[in-house]
């Protein structure tokens, strides 16, 4: 194989799977550890991935990156659908929950709506139209106010005054990156201390996040890995995140994406 096919092949795997190990390459390649990082040199100049210890992922955006709601929703939506639909079916009626805000979240909100007694929590504009919109009245929405971020989120001071009185059964947290290092990530510092305070309210942290949000990350952590009582995911989650992940959280959860072969099952 000539450098430049087995380059493209190198491309393609780190694509589909979101990242590559340079010892499993030089396997499967038939070549030496020193060519494959030859190789991934080549294509991290290019912009093509990005190097990291041992192998190499697909290139992050900014740490400080924060994409509007809009140009989120339009992103993933199979994935995101999937993993909703499982989400909801932790939630009981007459529970207290918080849904963070997200569009991953937004889509869990358009599955709330028929559960009966609810009162949910939330920092996200998007969630509280979706909810309010339907006129339930066995229903309360309490809708945290503070300053609006790019992402139709409100936080500051405001927002984590409201939230520090509250005692909540769940929540349900999206997050814009994942990596084992830095955990649950956001690219907005006063995001992540509403945040933190919607997790130090909830008796679950359950986070919802497709496999894009693996190896992202935001200037600001959140928590940790471990802080996760449920992670769920879809199945295009590449197995290294899967395997670090299923260490790491309380219950790792893989739906499978519509149209897939694959089932969902959980990790353990």
């Amino acid at each position: 194989m000539l450098a430049r096919q087995r380059q493209a092949a190198i491309l393609d795997r780190v694509r589909t799977t979101g990242g590559v190990r340079v010892t499993e390459l030089a396997a499967e390649f038939g070549v030496s550890d020193m060519t494959i990082r030859r190789d991934l040199e080549t294509l991290h100049e290019q912009g093509l991935l990005a190097k990291v210890h041992g192998g190499a992922t697909v290139p992050g955006p900014s740490s400080t990156d924060e994409p509007g709601f809009h140009a989120k929703s339009v992103r993933q939506l199979t994935e995101k659908a999937a993993i909703a639909g499982r989400a909801a079916e932790l939630v009981r009626p007459g529970a207290a929950v918080a849904l963070s805000a997200g569009t991953t979240t937004a889509e869990l909100a358009r599955r709330l709506v028929g559960v009966p007694g609810l009162t949910v929590v939330t920092n996200s504009l998007p969630v509280a139209e979706i909810l309010h919109a339907q006129g339930r009245t066995d229903q309360t929405v309490v809708l945290t106010g503070g300053v609006r971020t790019p992402s139709d989120a409100l936080v500051g001071p405001l927002a984590v005054e409201a939230i520090r009185s509250l005692h909540l059964d769940l929540l349900f947290l999206g997050v814009h990156g994942i990596t084992e290092r830095a955990g649950f990530t956001t690219p907005n510092l006063m995001e992540a201390e509403t945040d933190r305070a919607l997790v130090a309210a909830a008796d679950r942290l359950v986070v919802l996040a497709d496999h894009t949000k693996w190896g992202t990350v935001g200037i600001s952590s959140i928590v940790g890995l471990s802080a996760a009582d449920v992670l769920v995911t879809d199945d295009r989650m590449a197995p290294e995140a899967r395997r670090v992940l299923d260490e790491k959280v309380g219950e790792l959860v893989v739906v499978a994406s519509p149209g897939r072969a694959t089932t969902e099952g959980t990790a353990r």
